[in-house]
């Protein structure tokens, strides 16, 4: 029988109040304390870095606050920074590649709910994953959702909902998220 952690990875219906993704939850939020007060030390900082994430090649460059649901499920590439504000729903997995720059208050939902109203007031959640390639940069206030992929050197422009993948090598805005330029041509 699946864990509900294990549905919740795995893309299904999970039920989020399950105690062991509810202690996960506290044990992140307590990391979170430390990297935003602003009086904490560096050496407490790094260290609370490197139990927060599933993997970081680099220590990223984080400006406080920052906020994620688990940590764990968040995976960075080398040199990725963070602006003021931004926010990860880590429900499912979240992969960021090399030299990646967020805006103030961007936003990673992979969480979502189900559509159907009965299954909703249930109280069961689902989350999709999300993917940014390399080189990527999300303008301020851009939400990616639910089960998107951003291509390398895309450029996400500032207040964008990016609702579905977005290629390689364009410059792409609005809401929803449209390809505006290919950045080769």
């Amino acid at each position: 029988m699946e864990s509900e952690k294990e549905k919740m990875l795995a893309g299904k219906l999970y039920d989020a109040t399950d105690p062991e993704l509810s202690e996960m939850r506290k044990s992140t939020r307590d990391l979170l304390k430390i990297i935003n007060n602003p009086l904490s030390n560096s050496e407490a900082i790094k260290i609370s870095f490197s139990k927060l994430f599933g993997g970081a090649k680099s220590e990223p460059w984080i400006e406080p606050p920052f906020f994620c649901d688990y940590g764990k499920n968040i995976f960075l590439g080398e040199k990725v920074y963070f602006n003021f504000n931004c926010v990860i729903l880590d429900v499912n997995t979240v992969k960021i590649g090399n030299e990646v720059l967020f805006g103030p208050n961007v936003q990673i939902y992979t969480a979502s709910h189900p559509l159907d109203w009965k299954t909703r007031a249930s109280g069961l959640e689902l989350g999709k994953p999300i993917t940014i390639g390399n080189n990527v940069w999300i303008g301020g206030g851009a939400i990616i959702l639910p089960g998107v992929n951003i291509g390398d050197r895309a450029v996400i422009g500032a207040g964008s909902v990016v609702t579905k993948n977005i290629p390689s090598d364009v410059f792409a805005a609005g809401n929803p998220c449209k390809v505006i330029k290919d950045l080769n041509s």
